[in-house]
C-alpha cells in the first residue's frame, strides 16, 4: 500500500521523500512503476525523445583510475601519442560537422599526467601543464573553427577547472555512478580508482551547481550496488538539482561485460532490472528531469525504455563509435526515428545543452558562448533543423510523419471547432505540434478555415508608403528604423514630403489600389498634427481611397505631443480620412518579452488600450504577432489569448497577420542575442494554431508573403489561412530586415499561387468587402517603382532626440 501511495503522490505532483523513495526499492510489480513513470514523462516532456547528434572526440585514453570494467583507458603505448593533436582533434571534427553533427563530446581519464610521465611530456611539448589545460584550448578551437558546441567529460575537477572549461563548452558531465563508498574497496569494482570516490565526485558536481553549469550526471548499474544504494545515489543527486538547479539529464546505464577486463565474467544487469532502475529514477525526479538510458547499450527493446519512462537516447553519432564501448555501436538514426515512432513517441534533436537550459542561457552559459546556441536552437530550445528561415529563398523542409497522440490532441481540437476558448496550456501543447501532430492541427485548421471562410482566398491591392525611417526608439528587433545619416546596406535615413506621399497616393490610385498603407518611423519632429496633415492630404489628392495607416504606437505618440488622450486622437484622425489601422507595433503581447526586444514602446496594455478606443469609435484594425526572435510558445499562447478576449468585447479584428521574425539585418540579431526567426514548423503552426485559438471571433487569417515566401505562403494557406495580405508595390520594412522575396506580388502571381491550390482568388478591400472591378490591368510591374521608395523627398539633417 505504501508503495501505491507514493505512486499516487508523485502523479499528483508530489515528488517522493527520501523515505519515500527508499521505501520503493521492494517494489516488484514493474508494470504499475513503468505505467507511474511514464505518465510522469509524458506530462514534462509529451511525445519528445530527444538525442543529441553528437561526435565524439575521445582527447587521451590514458587514465591515472583503473576501473575494472573499463576498456577506454589504458597505458602509454610505444609509438602512440598520449593525446590527440590539434589537427587530429579539428580532423574528427570537421567531419561531423559535414554529417550535421551539432556536439562536439570531449571524453577524456582523468588527470593522466598525476600517473605517467609519458602524458607530462607530451604536455609540455603542446605547451601546456595539464591535461585540462590541453582540453580547454581543443575545446575552444572545435567551437572556433567547426561551430559545434563542445560538451566536456573530463573527471573530477576543481571549481576553478570547471569555471575554465565554461568558458569553451556548453554543458560538462560526470557520471556519479555510485554513492557507495564500498565498491572503492579492495576487492570493488572501483578499488584504486582515486577519482571513483563518491565523495570527490559529488563535491565536483556540486562545484559545477555553483558555477550554474548545464551538467550531465547519472548511475551505473550492474557493478555490484544494491537497489539501495542505486536509490541513494539519485536521491544524493536529486538534493544537489534542488540546490543548483543544473542537471540537465540522468543517465542510468546498465554495466556491459567487456572481454579483456577484471570484470569480464561479471553478470550483467538483466533487462526487467534496467527497466525497474530507469522507472524508479524518473518517479524520484519527477515529470521535468531528464532521464536517459543509451540506446546501443540495451540488452531489449528499445520501446520499453520508453513504456519505463526516458525522454532522451543520449548522444548518437552518425560518424565516430561509442570509444567508451566499441563492442556496441550506435543505432543507425533513422532506424532509432522508427523504432521511437513505433513507440507512440516522436524523434527530435536537441543540441549538448538542454532546451530548459537553452531558455536560460543568461545564467547558464559564458556570454560568449550564448549566440551560437541561441541560433542553432528553436523555440523550444531544441536543435533548429531547418534550415529555413522567414524572408530567405531557401527552401523548407517539410514536416516528417510520426505516430499521432490522439489521446492529448483530439480533446484540443473538438474544443476549438466549437468555438470554445483554449487555455494557455492547451495553445502550448498545439504549438509543440511535430510529425503526425503536426499535419493534425494543420488539417484540423483548414477544416474550420473551408467552414468559414470557404474555397476563396482573398488579397487587397494595396500600395504601402513608410513616409520616413527616421525614428528614436530603440526596437532591437527593427533594420528599418534610422538615427541621423546612418549609413548601411539599407540606405540612408528618409522623411517624405507630403507632396511625394500625395504623388504615391495617386500612383497607386490610377494603377488600381483601393488602399493606402502608411506606417513609418517615429520621427522626432513628428507630432500628432503631422498625421492629421498626412490624413487630409491623402484625401485631398483622392478622395475615394481607404487610409489604412498608423500603429497603435504612432497613435499613443501622436496623441502625447498634442496633449489629448488616444480615443480623442483617432477621433480626429477618423474625421481627416482614417479608415482603419494596422495592428503592428503588437509584437509580442506579453511584457516579459516586450521588456528585452521594445523597452521603450507602448506596453501590452496600452497597445490594446487603444486598439480597443479605435474600435469603440467604429474604427476596424487587424492584429499581428511578430514571432520567433526571444520569446516562446507560452508567450504566443499568451498574445492569442489577448487577441480572443479583445475581440470578444469589441468584434472590430478584421483579421490576424502571423509576421514571422527576419532576422538577418537586425540589431538582436547582429549581437547574438535571438533566433534566426521561426523555424518553418513553427511559421506554419503559428496560422493554424491562430485559426483553432480564434475560430469563431476573427474569420481571417492572413498569410505574408514578404516573409514566408511563395512557397511559405501557399503551405499557410493549406493550414487555416485564407487571405494572401496585399501586393504591397513598395515594401520596404521587410526588405530591410534582409528578406529576398521583393517588395511586390502583382495580382497574376497572387491568382496563380492561389489557383495552384485549387482555390479561388477574390480581390477585396481592406474591411473585407468584395473589391470593385478593376480599374487597370492588374499587373503592377516595373513602372510601378519608377520613384525607388527610399528615394526621399527631403533629407533629415538633425540628430534624433
Amino acid at each position: 500500500m505504501k508503495v501505491l501511495d507514493v505512486l499516487d503522490g508523485a502523479l499528483a505532483g508530489r515528488n517522493p521523500s527520501d523515505e519515500d523513495a527508499l521505501s520503493l526499492m521492494g517494489a516488484e510489480d514493474l508494470p504499475v512503476l513503468m505505467s507511474c513513470a511514464a505518465a510522469l514523462r509524458d506530462q514534462g516532456h509529451g511525445r519528445n525523445i530527444s538525442y543529441s547528434r553528437k561526435v565524439f572526440i575521445p582527447l587521451t585514453q590514458l587514465c591515472r583510475d583503473s576501473c575494472h570494467y573499463c576498456t577506454f583507458a589504458h597505458p602509454p603505448r610505444r609509438g602512440e601519442k598520449a593525446y590527440l593533436g590539434a589537427e587530429e582533434v579539428l580532423a574528427i571534427a570537421r567531419t561531423g560537422a559535414a554529417a550535421g553533427c551539432r556536439e562536439a563530446l570531449f571524453t577524456l581519464g582523468d588527470k593522466p599526467e598525476l600517473r605517467y610521465s609519458a602524458a607530462r611530456d607530451e604536455l609540455a611539448r603542446l605547451g601546456h601543464a595539464t591535461t585540462l589545460s590541453y582540453l580547454a584550448a581543443m575545446a575552444a578551437l572545435v567551437l572556433r573553427e567547426t561551430g559545434l558546441l563542445p560538451h566536456i567529460n573530463a573527471g573530477v575537477m576543481t571549481a576553478a577547472e570547471i569555471a575554465s572549461l565554461r568558458e569553451v563548452s556548453v554543458s560538462q558531465g560526470l557520471m556519479l555512478e555510485t554513492a557507495s563508498e564500498r565498491l572503492s574497496r579492495r576487492g570493488g569494482p572501483h578499488f584504486g580508482s582515486p577519482d571513483k570516490a563518491p565523495a570527490l565526485r559529488l563535491a565536483t558536481i556540486a562545484a559545477a551547481g555553483e558555477a550554474a553549469v548545464p551538467f550531465t550526471s547519472g548511475i551505473l548499474i550492474g557493478i555490484g550496488e544494491t537497489r539501495e544504494e542505486r536509490i541513494a545515489a539519485l536521491l544524493a543527486l536529486r538534493a544537489l538539482h534542488e540546490r543548483y538547479g543544473h542537471l540537465q539529464e540522468i543517465i542510468v546505464q546498465n554495466f556491459r561485460a567487456k572481454p579483456g577486463t577484471r570484470m569480464a565474467d561479471a553478470a550483467e544487469p538483466d533487462f526487467t532490472d534496467h527497466l525497474w532502475t530507469v522507472a524508479i529514477a524518473r518517479i524520484i525526479f519527477g515529470p521535468a528531469m531528464s532521464i536517459q538510458a543509451p540506446p546501443n547499450l540495451s540488452s531489449g527493446a528499445l520501446a520499453q525504455l520508453i513504456d519505463a519512462g526516458i525522454d532522451d537516447w543520449g548522444g548518437v553519432s552518425p560518424v565516430t563509435p561509442d570509444h567508451v564501448n566499441p563492442e556496441r555501436p550506435w543505432p543507425e538514426l533513422d532506424a532509432l526515428a522508427r523504432e521511437t515512432a513505433a513507440a507512440g513517441k516522436i524523434l527530435v534533436e536537441r543540441l549538448a545543452i538542454y532546451p530548459a537550459f537553452v531558455r536560460h542561457t543568461d545564467r547558464f552559459l559564458a556570454k560568449a558562448l550564448r549566440p551560437a546556441v541561441v541560433r542553432a536552437a528553436d523555440a523550444e530550445g531544441f536543435a533548429r533543423v531547418d534550415p529555413w528561415t522567414p524572408g530567405a529563398v531557401t527552401a523548407p523542409l517539410p514536416e516528417k510523419r510520426g505516430g499521432l497522440r490522439r489521446d492529448v490532441l483530439t480533446p484540443i481540437l473538438d474544443r476549438a471547432a466549437a468555438g470554445r476558448e483554449l487555455s494557455e496550456d492547451a495553445l502550448v501543447t498545439l504549438f509543440a505540434a511535430r510529425g503526425d501532430d503536426f499535419h493534425a492541427v494543420c488539417t484540423a485548421a483548414d477544416a474550420l478555415r473551408r467552414e468559414t471562410c470557404g474555397d476563396t482566398v482573398s488579397y487587397v491591392v494595396t500600395r504601402n508608403i513608410n513616409y520616413t525611417n527616421i525614428c528614436y526608439f530603440r526596437c532591437k528587433f527593427c533594420a528599418f528604423s534610422k538615427g541621423k545619416l546612418s549609413e548601411n546596406l539599407r540606405g540612408r535615413p528618409y522623411d517624405l514630403s507630403i507632396d511625394e506621399i500625395q504623388r504615391r497616393v495617386v500612383e497607386a490610385w490610377e494603377r488600381g489600389a483601393v488602399e493606402v498603407c502608411l506606417q513609418g518611423g517615429i520621427h522626432p519632429d513628428y507630432t500628432g498634427a503631422t498625421y492629421l496633415e498626412i490624413c487630409r492630404a491623402i484625401k485631398a489628392a483622392v478622395p475615394e481611397i481607404h487610409i489604412h495607416a498608423f500603429s497603435p504606437l504612432e497613435i499613443f505618440q501622436g496623441a502625447a505631443t498634442i496633449g489629448t488622450t488616444p480615443a480623442e486622437f483617432l477621433a480626429e484622425l477618423q474625421a481627416a480620412g482614417l479608415g482603419s489601422l494596422p495592428g503592428t507595433a503588437a509584437e509580442i503581447l506579453d511584457d516579459e518579452v516586450r521588456a528585452i526586444i521594445c523597452p521603450d514602446k507602448v506596453t501590452t496594455a496600452q497597445w490594446l488600450e487603444v486598439v480597443e478606443a479605435a474600435h469603440r469609435l467604429g474604427l476596424r484594425t487587424t492584429a499581428t504577432i511578430m514571432f520567433g526572435h526571444v520569446d516562446t510558445p507560452r508567450h504566443w499562447a499568451r498574445h492569442l489569448r489577448h487577441l480572443r478576449a479583445l475581440q470578444g468585447r469589441t468584434g472590430g479584428l478584421t483579421e490576424l497577420v502571423p509576421l514571422p521574425f527576419v532576422p538577418m539585418e537586425t540589431p538582436i540579431h547582429l549581437r547574438g542575442l535571438c533566433r534566426l526567426g521561426p523555424t518553418y514548423r513553427e511559421a506554419v503552426l503559428m496560422h493554424a494554431v491562430s485559426r483553432l485559438a480564434l475560430h469563431g471571433l476573427i474569420d481571417n487569417i492572413q498569410t505574408s508573403w514578404v516573409k514566408m515566401g511563395e512557397e511559405g505562403a501557399a503551405a499557410c494557406l493549406a493550414a487555416g489561412a485564407n487571405d494572401l495580405g496585399g501586393t504591397l508595390m513598395n515594401e520596404s520594412i521587410t526588405r530591410a530586415a534582409g528578406a529576398m522575396h521583393g517588395q511586390e506580388m502583382p495580382p497574376e502571381v497572387m491568382e496563380r499561387v492561389i489557383g495552384a491550390l485549387g482555390r479561388r482568388p477574390v480581390q477585396r478591400t481592406t474591411l473585407y468587402g468584395e473589391a470593385p472591378a478593376p480599374r487597370v490591368a492588374a499587373s503592377f510591374g516595373a513602372a510601378a517603382l519608377a520613384v525607388p521608395i527610399d528615394t526621399p523627398a527631403k533629407r533629415y539633417e538633425r540628430s534624433p532626440a
